[in-house]
């Protein structure tokens, strides 16, 4: 199943409110209830042209991981970390598909990372050895952890780098049928490939990091992992697209625009 979170395109005097819905090929189909929890199709159908998706969640956090792929630690002379490197991004940086990534002008070197983003599904707090650290999922998607370079090399901690508003493009659905164990992540800058990776080449797979984030922190349903990033990484600029492609889920797509006055 394909759970999206979109706004109908209604007339302007009418008040429409973002829900949830499943995605059936280029028909939404409203649903009662929320993905995570009990839920049941309505009757409500909507045409591509008459909905506007949207970032597929509202997460108490997202949680990312640094240097998850050799070659990206490489790129930047890094050594690949003993133990996963994790960082948040606030969720006030999140934005949906074709909403635009507005640069910022306290930074003069602003780039993408794409990468295969999980969601979870239910709540997991000190996951077990014996645990199945997948059964916590709901599903997949397509994250880019727009970062400023430049920040995060002076700060040397990333939140700053990585926490600006609209820093966090996620969508364009969520993808309930997915083998996370290895999944093509390409990122596209104004149709030229830029990165490319396999998952199967994470340092750290999915589900080992479900289950060590879950012994920090209490992993809520809705909340997104974002795995890291393969190498590749470059930079962006106002009236650049930037697409990001997970294979068996979708395409993300954002324009890039200038810093705001």
């Amino acid at each position: 199943m394909r759970f999206c979170r979109f706004l109908p395109e209604t007339k302007p005097q009418e008040n429409a409110e973002a829900t949830y819905g499943l995605l059936e090929g280029d028909t939404v189909r409203e649903i009662e209830g929320m993905p995570w929890r009990k839920w049941t199709a309505g009757n409500r159908t909507w045409l591509a042209k008459e909905y506007r998706l949207l970032a597929p969640v509202e997460p108490s956090k997202i949680v990312c991981v640094g240097r998850n792929y050799a070659a990206h630690a490489a790129e930047f002379g890094n050594e690949v970390p003993k133990e996963p490197l994790i960082f948040l991004k606030p969720p006030s940086s999140i934005i949906g598909p074709e909403e635009p990534v507005v640069l910022t002008r306290y930074s003069n070197r602003i780039e993408h990372e794409g990468e295969l983003g999980v969601v979870i599904g239910k709540e997991c707090a000190h996951l077990g050895d014996e645990d199945d650290p997948l059964s916590y999922v709901l599903g997949y998607t397509c994250v880019n952890d727009v970062t400023a370079r430049d920040l995060q090399k002076s700060d040397v901690q990333f939140t700053r780098a990585k926490g600006f508003d609209t820093f966090c493009p996620v969508g364009p659905h969520i993808e309930t049928q997915l083998d996370p164990r290895n999944v093509l992540v390409e990122t596209y800058v104004n149709g030229a490939r830029r990165q490319s990776g396999r998952t199967s080449l994470m340092v750290y797979p999915m589900g080992f990091l479900v289950r060590w984030i879950s012994r920090m922190m209490t992993l809520f349903p809705g909340d997104v992992i974002a795995s890291g990033t393969p190498a590749g990484v470059g930079p962006l600029a106002a009236g650049d697209t930037v697409e990001v492609s997970v294979a068996g889920v979708g395409v993300l797509r954002n324009p890039v625009h200038p810093p705001r006055a």
